[in-house]
């Protein structure tokens, strides 16, 4: 190791090399992350091969030269920007299909060129430090030209990340705003022909797609905000540049395609372990999931065998097909959490228990009559897909689903509907208009009698719905009307008379 560090330290082709590996991965980390999310994976390798007739030109008019390479390559990738922008919107060919024509026609150009030039010409010119580049023969020109192209394409990000953020996600709307999405997508092309001209001596025409991609689709795996993909993109792209540097001198392996693999491997590592969407994460929340889902269908079915009075380990046991220790340890757990008392295998839910299964049941039997109200799905279709989702419905949802059926009391097959946790018996919200009633004298907490107190809605209190707005309902009482927001009506427990 100590052999290695010294190489790096002090040997001047392996500093160059070093620095040059570095500003490739950062650029194209960053830049990638744009062609990306814009779907131009394929343009970008298009792009990377495009360039070759451009380089053999500027060869065969000043010779070899950095800048020259530069200019030719460039200008080489812009017009295979232009070439196959012009077929997607003006001929009847599918969009993959023009890229494919263009940049086959465009390499094949420049293979052609390197031929006969090395043929006719007498020059030598390696085609294998195009394809996969020779980072170990970076000139001091090369660095520059590199270091000066980073910093272009940096800055240019920074300055038009808008442009770029807006023409990216909401090219409509960017239209509308005068942004011209046409001129932002030229110029990222531009920008990527900028990159994969800097690539070239590092990792070639082929492997700089790969700079471009993995880090980008990497980043990606780790954050939705685009700020932190652009860091995290630049960062991987950086440490792929270094690390597979280093593993190239160690190996005695070319640098380029050592990049690539060494990108490869944290994008591999990014797919297991990213905290939100790698499969291990989504492994243990399926996981999860799934125990929660037991746990209910076993609180569920506790509650349906104890109104039948059959409420045993056995029946339990056979109506969810667990096994002896799987049931145990849900039974366990529910003890814990307060939802049943459980010794020696007799079970009795607690009334904290029965009022969540409770919920569990109306859930089911509201989804039930929501498929069959508002789906028109038949009772025998509808029982599968209520057990799926009744686990997976939000109270918010549930209460919006029983406000649009018009609170219902019975479900389908005329078995009742549970009322909500916390709720009256008859909310005033249920009551119709100008239908009379009265305030009740039990009310679901001391907070809601406060609250009516306030609003001078003692019990016995008689009125009837004027009528009922988005946000509130009006009540007429003897002298004056009232208006009472939703929430407050959802909870104020009254008696029709």
């Amino acid at each position: 190791m100590a052999e290695i560090l010294d190489i790096f330290l002090h040997e001047e082709w392996a500093i160059r090399a070093l620095i040059a590996s570095s500003l490739v991965g950062l650029m194209c980390g960053v830049l990638g992350c744009f062609i990306v999310l814009r779907n131009m994976a394929l343009i970008g390798d298009a792009l990377a091969h495009a360039i070759l007739p451009g380089v053999v030109v500027a060869f065969m008019i000043v010779g070899y030269s950095a800048l020259g390479f530069f200019t030719g390559a460039v200008v080489a990738g812009l017009l295979t920007a232009v070439g196959i922008t012009w077929i997607q919107h003006n001929v009847n060919t599918k969009n993959d299909a023009a890229i494919g024509i263009v940049f086959t026609a465009m390499f094949s150009l420049g293979i052609m060129g390197i031929s006969w030039i090395s043929r006719d010409q007498g020059v030598h010119l390696d085609l294998k430090d195009f394809l996969f580049g020779n980072v170990l023969g970076v000139s001091n020109q090369d660095l520059l030209l590199t270091a000066g192209i980073t910093i272009y394409v940096l800055i240019s990000i920074v300055v038009f990340y808008r442009y770029l953020f807006v023409t990216t996600f909401q090219p409509v709307i960017a239209e509308t705003m005068g942004i011209s999405t046409t001129a932002v997508h030229y110029y990222l092309m531009l920008l990527l022909s900028f990159a994969v001209v800097a690539s070239l001596q590092t990792v070639g025409v082929i492997l700089v797609v790969a700079m471009l991609i993995t880090p980008a689709a990497t980043a990606l795996l780790l954050t939705d905000r685009l700020r932190w993909v652009l860091f995290w993109a630049g960062f991987i792209g950086l440490i792929s540049a270094v690390l597979g540097m280093v593993f190239a001198v160690i190996f005695t392996t070319t640098p380029g395609p050592a990049m690539a693999v060494t990108a490869t491997v944290i994008y591999l590592m990014a797919v297991f372990l990213a905290p939100r969407k790698g499969l291990l994460f989504r492994f243990f929340q399926k996981r999860k999931l799934q125990i929660k889902i037991e746990l209910e269908d076993t609180l569920k079915q506790s509650l349906r065998l104890q109104e039948s009075s059959n409420l045993t380990f056995e029946n339990l046991q056979q109506k969810l097909g667990f096994n002896k220790n799987k049931l145990h340890k849900y039974l366990t757990s529910l003890k814990t959490k307060g939802n049943l008392e459980y010794e020696k295998r007799k079970i009795v839910l607690t009334t904290s228990g029965i009022e969540n299964a409770s919920q569990l049941v109306r859930a089911h039997r509201l989804w039930e009559t929501y498929l069959v109200q508002q789906m028109g799905l038949t009772e025998e279709q509808i029982h599968e897909e209520a057990e799926k989702y009744e686990h997976l419905l939000s109270t918010d949802l549930l209460d919006e689903v029983d406000e649009r059926l018009g609170f219902p009391s019975i479900d389908p097959h005329g078995s009742p509907i549970p009322a909500k946790k916390g709720v009256p018996d008859f909310p005033l919200i249920k009551l119709g208009i100008e239908k009379a009633a009265k305030i009740a004298q039990q009310q679901v907490s001391d907070h809601i009698s406060s609250q009516l107190w306030s609003l001078g809605l003692l019990p016995d209190t008689t009125f009837s719905i004027n009528k009922k707005e988005e946000n509130f309902v009006e009540i007429k009482l003897k002298k004056k009307t009232m208006k009472l927001p939703k929430d407050l009506a959802r909870k104020i427990n009254i008696v029709q008379t």
